[in-house]
């Protein structure tokens, strides 16, 4: 049986008519338990995708933060002449500004967006596929307007072919240090800044480097980082978004799934010692690159020994010496950043019309994106912009 026989509950199958193309169909699936099984078969075959496509991390998310924000599934696979699956677009459909958006599964906690797609066919996939797909989606006229952000150029050294598609530089940027084999990744002298920080650490009793393993010890640093870090955003001025619906809930799932290789669809690496967790960041992985999502340090006097780089210099450690080729450390431009990542990830927006009253949308919302890259690299705007968001949060939280 193919892949593509064994989905259980498919809403419709749309035949592409194409004598260039190798998509032959497309199927739409609205339920995540439907899904699941094609999913992971298509998983299992090592498919060019990020690990933010995972089903492991998307189902969660979708369970505890799309439900919320009524975004319902829509699961597009493209499959061959012989019903194989080519592809797989994990994204969800709602209803904004009245009209209908099909846009990656995941909203703002997915840095990275792609389709999974068959490796063979990616490396291969033409204009005139992607364009087939398209006239696919526009026969089914479920949405008015694909909205496709936050997608690499390139992954793992090849090229998305979703990169064929119209497309815009993203709102904003994503560090990212490549980690080339033997390379050194830093320099000699930020090595013995960071030691000599560091020694102060060491004096305290229990200091160690970890990456969390067990439930229990996952649990514990989680609900450390839920009392922690919103204290941080609020230093900041800046809006909590680990209390919006749903947030909390998906991450604690995500940090608890056990991915086959024994890792889980969200890896935590701390600093702690027997007083206290001393900082944390959690990210993902997937053998060839690893991508931060979440962070923060303790508010205690142990803060000025700067443990978040401290832990940053062991994270990159760690993943150099298992081979990994990339690291990055999320999307915005922090000064932190800058001190390990050198260098920016290319990602685009696209913006794709299905209807007429989508290519109003598309124009729209084009326009603004356009306009909100253009204040980010605007160092003046830039920080028109935050003192604004700022103002405008401790008004909010006044009102409260």
């Amino acid at each position: 049986m193919t892949l593509a026989a064994a989905i259980d509950r498919p809403t419709a199958a749309a035949p592409v008519r194409s004598q260039a193309s190798r998509i032959a169909s497309i199927e739409v699936i609205t339920e995540l338990d439907a899904a699941e099984r094609v999913w992971r078969a298509f998983e299992a075959g090592v498919p060019f995708a990020t690990p933010y496509q995972r089903f492991d991390f998307l189902n969660p998310w979708q369970c505890r933060v799309g439900q919320t924000e009524n975004a319902q599934p829509f699961i597009v696979i493209a499959c061959d002449g012989e019903r194989r699956p080519l592809m797989l677009l994990p994204l969800t459909l709602r209803r904004q500004f009245g009209v209908s958006i099909a846009a990656f599964m995941g909203g703002k906690h997915s840095t990275f967006n792609m389709p999974l797609w068959d490796a063979g066919f990616a490396r291969e996939a033409t204009a005139s596929d992607i364009t087939m797909l398209i006239a696919g989606f526009r026969e089914r006229c479920e949405a008015d307007l694909l909205v496709l952000t936050q997608q690499p150029l390139r992954w793992q050294e090849q090229a998305n072919p979703f990169a064929l598609l119209p497309r815009q530089l993203s709102v904003n940027a994503c560090p990212v240090l490549p980690m080339a084999p033997g390379a050194q990744l830093l320099s000699n002298s930020f090595r013995r800044r960071l030691r000599g920080k560091e020694r102060k650490l060491q004096a305290l009793p229990g200091y160690r480097y970890f990456v969390a393993s067990d439930d229990g010890e996952i649990s514990g640093l989680l609900d450390w980082f839920f009392r922690v870090k919103p204290l941080r955003m609020a230093e900041q001025k800046l809006p909590n978004v680990f209390a919006e619906a749903g947030v909390e809930e998906f991450i604690r799932d995500a940090c608890m799934t056990r991915l086959p290789g024994g890792n889980r669809a969200i890896d935590i690496h701390a600093l702690a010692c027997d007083e206290e967790v001393i900082a944390l960041f959690a990210g993902v992985a997937d053998g060839h690159r690893y991508s931060m999502m979440f962070n923060t340090y303790t508010l205690s006097e142990h803060a000025r020994f700067s443990p978040g780089l401290i832990l940053m210099r062991n994270i990159i450690d760690h993943y150099a010496g298992r081979g990994y080729r990339a690291l990055d450390l999320g999307i915005g431009s922090d000064d932190y950043k800058r001190l390990f990542c050198k260098d920016d990830e290319a990602i685009f927006d696209s913006f794709v019309p299905l209807s007429a009253r989508g290519a109003v949308a598309a124009a729209a919302m084009s326009t603004v994106a356009r306009a909100k890259h253009r204040i980010k690299q605007s160092t003046t705007l830039f920080r028109l912009a935050r003192r604004l968001r700022g103002a405008l949060h401790q008004a909010e939280a006044k009102e409260v």
